[in-house]
């Protein structure tokens, strides 16, 4: 009779550590979905209206054009093949790769000389870049673009690694999409977000599962934004669950409760 008890008890407690085990590994649906309460949406104000701010180390393409005039006379504001100069110092090959903007936030540009843009959008520097050649030029037409915008991504995603911007301006739901989205073992409530601005890092976190991610200040992308997608708890524990005595102790003070508990039925 004993015996049979004591079969019992230790099949009890086997169902129940499976239970555990199995409750722990399942993803729930608040884990996965995307933005649940989207219906507060309705009616937000779109932000479609951010621009990126010029930083030090960026790189600008410039082009000067005139629908009025030839465009012999805006050549000498086009940046020229071989020509070499960065805003900072130290040659960089502007054909290449457009103007650097220095360390205190200026460039050199052809007729104009030294100008600042750092702390600027792209439309305030296109405005400003307008009004000085205007005075040489009828109706100039300038477009300015962010050559070097690029984001890294890092972690539970489709396709991880360093993603180029074309057009200057990347949100995270859209840069997730470019890397082939979350993984099923990457966590969408704590997307880390490492920024870097005059110098100073700083870190925040969008939940992709809520909508407030909308008014996160980390909701737009900035330049060498580096974004990384944290495993999951079931990712964790599949490359192994005891990777810490916090995780032994925790699995022993479960098994050891488990027993007692049965113990006493």
């Amino acid at each position: 009779m004993i015996g049979i008890n004591m079969l019992r008890k230790t099949i009890k407690l086997s169902l129940l550590v499976i239970f555990v085990f199995s409750v722990f590994s399942c993803a729930t649906k608040e884990e996965i979905v995307y933005f649940e309460n989207s219906k507060s949406l309705e009616g937000k104000e779109n932000l479609l209206d951010y621009e990126p701010v010029i930083q030090p180390n960026d790189v600008l393409r410039i082009n000067v054009s005139s629908s009025s005039v030839n465009e012999e006379i805006v050549a000498p504001f086009q940046m020229k093949t071989g020509q070499q100069g960065s805003g900072g110092g130290g040659g960089q090959n502007l054909s290449l790769t457009g103007y650097l903007v220095s360390p205190e936030g200026a460039i050199q540009f052809p007729v104009l000389g030294t100008v600042q843009v750092g702390g600027m959008t792209r439309g305030e520097i296109q405005n400003k870049f307008q009004k000085q050649i205007s005075e040489y030029v009828k109706d100039p037409v300038v477009d300015v673009r962010i050559v070097n915008f690029s984001v890294t991504v890092l972690g539970e995603v489709g396709s991880p690694g360093r993603v180029q911007i074309t057009d200057g301006r990347v949100t995270m739901p859209e840069l997730l999409a470019m890397v082939g989205d979350v993984t099923y073992d990457g966590r969408r409530q704590n997307i880390t977000v490492i920024r870097e601005v005059n110098g100073v890092k700083s870190v925040g976190s969008i939940d992709m599962t809520e909508t407030d991610l909308f008014d996160s200040p980390y909701f737009y992308l900035k330049q060498n934004d580096l974004v990384y997608v944290e495993p999951s708890y079931r990712a964790v524990k599949s490359a192994g669950f005891f990777t810490s005595y916090q995780g032994i102790i925790s699995i022993g003070t479960t098994i050891i409760s488990l027993y007692l508990l049965i113990n006493s039925l």
